[in-house]
């Protein structure tokens, strides 16, 4: 029997990300000096005005919850969760995120939380 795991996704810019690992998005984002579990994606945003940090944010699953963390990020980092008022988060702040959260890093880069999608692992095909 085939098995199948839902991850959430995250659009930035115009591609959409699967969060099957965690995303660390920046101007030069570079992954954690220890890690702790998956490796990350690293993802580069442009950022002519240098408001995005190097390694300004992680997003990541963690179950069914999404989670974003701001990563000391210099210019901060701001939440607007569907029905709720706008939060900034502190350098190193969490925050659990729900789908259509809109996450500003700063140079007009808003990342979207998408809802979840169904990846089936593919079999390599024979030859």
């Amino acid at each position: 029997m085939e098995s199948s795991s839902r991850f959430q996704g995250v659009r930035v810019g115009g591609v959409a990300w699967s969060l099957s690992s965690p995303l660390v998005i920046g101007r030069r984002p570079s992954g954690p000096r220890v890690l702790r579990g998956d490796v990350p994606a690293l993802v580069t945003v442009p950022s002519p005005r240098g408001e995005v940090s190097g390694s300004h944010v992680e997003i990541r699953q963690e179950g069914s919850a999404v989670v974003v963390t701001d990563l000391r990020s210099t210019n901060g980092t701001r939440v607007e969760i569907p029905g709720r008022n706008p939060v900034a988060l502190r350098q190193g702040e969490s925050l659990v995120v729900l789908t259509g959260t809109i996450v500003d890093i700063g140079d007009g880069n808003l990342l979207e939380i998408l809802p979840f999608t169904r990846i089936i692992p593919q079999e390599e095909p024979h030859q």
